[in-house]
């Protein structure tokens, strides 16, 4: 790890696959549309899945396609993976929808998050949520999650107007924390949009690698929110193994 970075005032995090195992809620997803499509090979649409929704996704965050247009893409490859080459609007939609229902009933938050951002709030530190993801579903997640009550703000693609790693989106955020961006830190999963974005908005940021399959070079790496504690001179939030 990296020498440790002057401690900051305001602390930003990314939300999907950060704060929550969003891999284990869209693989659940992921399963309720395969059935409806008669899919057979979870590994092959799990990896067609991911690299369409970095095409298609990233395509609605540069204004390229609507929202219902890139989940549309993503449910249109999977089903040509399927061997269903013309699905209607319609039925994409309703799959979808599916996906999404499926995928709602699977949110869960990473053991570390509470404890953590706990902690941090009590320190006094301002944290905010800086995400791709759409409004509603974030703040619905966030709501069901019981994580709401630690954030000052909660800064989405689609009401700002852009996504990361545009600075301006990392901006937003630390004007409604109140704060000049060299004094956050921003913690996230994706070396692009929290990595290179957050550097590009002079924030401080903290790569979490939560399943050590990433490799971050020059740039300060997690494992978990503990680390995080120790980065900041908390004392950890999680009890040891076997202590009462």
């Amino acid at each position: 790890m990296p020498n440790t970075p002057a401690v900051p005032t305001a602390i930003c995090f990314d939300l999907d696959d950060t704060l929550i195992d969003d891999l284990a809620a869209s693989s659940t997803g992921l399963r309720a549309v395969m059935d409806r499509l008669g899919h057979p090979d979870f590994g092959a649409a799990r990896s067609l899945w991911d690299v369409q929704t970095e095409i298609s996704f990233g395509s609605y965050l540069r204004g390229r396609l609507s929202l219902e247009q890139q989940r549309r893409e993503r449910i249109r490859a999977l089903a040509v993976q399927a061997g269903h080459p013309d699905l209607a609007d319609q039925h994409c939609d309703e799959l979808y929808r599916i996906y999404l229902e499926a995928h709602r009933s699977a949110w869960q938050v990473f053991p570390d998050a509470i404890p953590a951002l706990n902690a941090l709030a009590s320190a006094g530190y301002r944290l905010a949520v800086v995400t791709n993801g759409i409004e509603s579903l974030q703040h619905a997640k966030l709501q069901s999650m019981e994580l709401a009550p630690y954030f000052h703000a909660v800064v989405c693609t689609d009401t700002v107007g852009t996504g990361k790693p545009d600075p301006r989106i990392f901006h937003t955020a630390a004007q409604r924390l109140g704060v000049d961006p060299t004094a956050c830190w921003h913690v996230g999963d994706q070396i692009q949009a929290d990595g290179v974005g957050a550097a590009a908005a002079s924030m401080r940021p903290i790569m979490i690698d939560r399943r050590g399959h990433q490799r971050f070079e020059s740039v300060t790496t997690i494992a978990n929110l503990d680390e995080l504690l120790r980065l900041v001179g908390l004392p950890s939030a999680t009890p040891a193994a076997g202590s009462l």
